[in-house]
């Protein structure tokens, strides 16, 4: 009884066997929807790889990371803040996009995240940060796409907007101005506003002697972030690994030491002059507590001819986590619109 039933169970088995290794025919028809897209040196090809997709940038010689996410007739590539930030803070889109049918594409900039990290200063220029875009933008096969910006992401939005207009079906403007100057004229009047008469002379001490190492100016921020920054308690987690892995190097070099002052090479950035040239359908978005005027970004959307703004009542800089719904009711209904 022992050996039949132990030769009923190796007949079993092979016949099991049998209808597994003719699996891989069956599928093999549908192969290409199965995986993330055509295989090159970066990329494997035949499998699964949750949408990752590496593309080679500066003519090849190094690579970012880029995560598609969800299906739908609107795809848009997300440009994350900083510079030198990555894209972890903006994983509140995945519960809203996706769902929304809305193809979205996360990508972490050279140096960041997940992209190589090339310690490079001549890469650090906002020229050059433009010319990736692009170069991802190709990489992706991306085309007739919406581009949305987040901070230093609007600002290679407006930039790409005006040096590539051809490829795109939108443009969203998320909590930036439209030059140095009237941020730091905003970011002012927020320490007299938020500050006390001490702390903000300690402050001014303490940046006019660059000594920005010092713990009085880490204690001073401490007091500001949580009211400009993201206005939520405790902050929500892809927000503190943001903070935790940053690109200090990139920061320093393109913004400064210092939220609250340009000394970086985009202090003289401004592009008020231009916007009238954006002609694509843009949505301007801010928020009424952000470092960036709530005045400055409407006044934005009045001079391009095709934009309109909305400003989250109780946001702030991270409004798409500290007044979510507001900021995903416009976000979407401008996506659907577009």
């Amino acid at each position: 009884m022992r050996n039949m039933r132990r030769r009923n169970f190796l007949k079993s088995s092979a016949a099991l066997a049998a209808a597994i290794s003719s699996l891989p025919s069956a599928a093999s028809a549908s192969s290409a929807s199965q995986t993330d897209g055509p295989s090159d040196e970066l990329n494997p090809s035949g499998i699964r790889v949750a949408g990752i997709r590496m593309i080679g940038v500066v003519d090849g010689k190094y690579k970012v990371w880029t995560k598609r996410m969800g299906s739908g007739p609107v795809k848009v590539l997300l440009l994350h803040g900083g510079p030198g930030f990555t894209h972890d803070y903006l994983e509140a889109m995945e519960s809203f996009l996706p769902q929304a049918s809305i193809e979205m594409v996360y990508y972490d900039q050279l140096g960041c995240g997940n992209s190589d990290v090339p310690d490079d200063p001549s890469l650090w220029t906002l020229d050059r940060y433009l010319a990736e875009v692009e170069e991802v933008r190709q990489g992706l096969g991306l085309d007739n796409f919406v581009l949305y910006g987040h901070s230093w992401g609007s600002i290679l939005g407006i930039e790409y907007a005006l040096r590539y207009p051809q490829h795109l079906r939108g443009l969203v403007i998320s909590n930036m101005t439209a030059g140095t100057q009237a941020y730091l004229k905003h970011i002012a009047a927020l320490r007299d506003q938020l500050l006390s008469p001490d702390e903000r002379k300690r402050l001014d001490a303490l940046e006019a002697a660059k000594d920005y190492d010092n713990p009085d100016y880490s204690r001073i921020l401490q007091q500001l972030y949580p009211q400009m920054m993201c206005r939520i308690q405790p902050w929500p987690e892809p927000v503190t690994r943001a903070f935790r892995i940053y690109n200090k190097k990139i920061y320093n070099q393109m913004q400064g030491k210092s939220e609250f002052e340009v000394t970086g090479n985009l202090k003289g950035w401004e592009r008020w002059d231009r916007l009238h040239e954006i002609a694509v359908k843009t949505l301007v978005l801010g928020s009424q507590h952000d470092e960036m005027a709530p005045e400055d970004m409407r006044k934005m959307a009045s001079m391009m001819p095709n934009a309109t703004c909305a400003i989250c009542p109780n946001g702030s800089h991270l409004d798409m986590w500290d007044d979510q719904a507001v900021y995903f009711d416009h976000l979407l209904a401008f996506l659907r619109s577009v």
